[in-house]
């Protein structure tokens, strides 16, 4: 059913209103779109999916928006450690790292915290050390 409805939604986001208010999906871009579906292919296990649709965000939305940008590689990073690729996780978090540097922002934050937790796993991993070191920094 929930990937019934990304595809009615992406339809809609595709299809331009007529008038001003004529389409609920007006106000989504299809990068936050990508964004969005990503994240609930994600929380249904298709993490292949999920990870195509973070990386069509990053490549259309978020370019010019440090914060959404982050958002966006915090949670790639996420799925691709669910994935069990742990050296394209930490790759991608550390990006993420470099480009939240300096936003103050309660996702970012969250983000960070979510990241420091799920490292927590590979404390013997020095490059897992050292992104959850970096996290506890950029969060003070």
């Amino acid at each position: 059913m929930a990937t019934k409805h990304l595809a009615m939604s992406e339809t809609a986001i595709a299809k331009p209103a007529s008038a001003a208010g004529d389409s609920w999906a007006a106000h989504y871009s299809p990068g936050r779109w990508a964004h969005e579906s990503g994240m609930i292919l994600s929380r249904l296990g298709d993490l292949d999916a999920a990870e195509e649709h973070l990386h069509l965000a990053l490549d259309i939305h978020g370019l010019d928006r440090r914060r959404t940008r982050a958002i966006v590689l915090a949670d790639l990073g996420a799925v691709r450690l669910r994935q069990g690729d742990v050296d394209g996780a930490l790759a991608t978090w550390r990006d993420f790292l470099d480009c939240a540097d300096g936003i103050r922002s309660v996702k970012v934050q969250a983000a960070l915290q979510d990241m420091r937790v799920r490292l927590r796993r590979y404390s013997g991993v020095a490059e897992a050390q050292e992104l959850r070191e970096r996290a506890i920094r950029s969060s003070q």
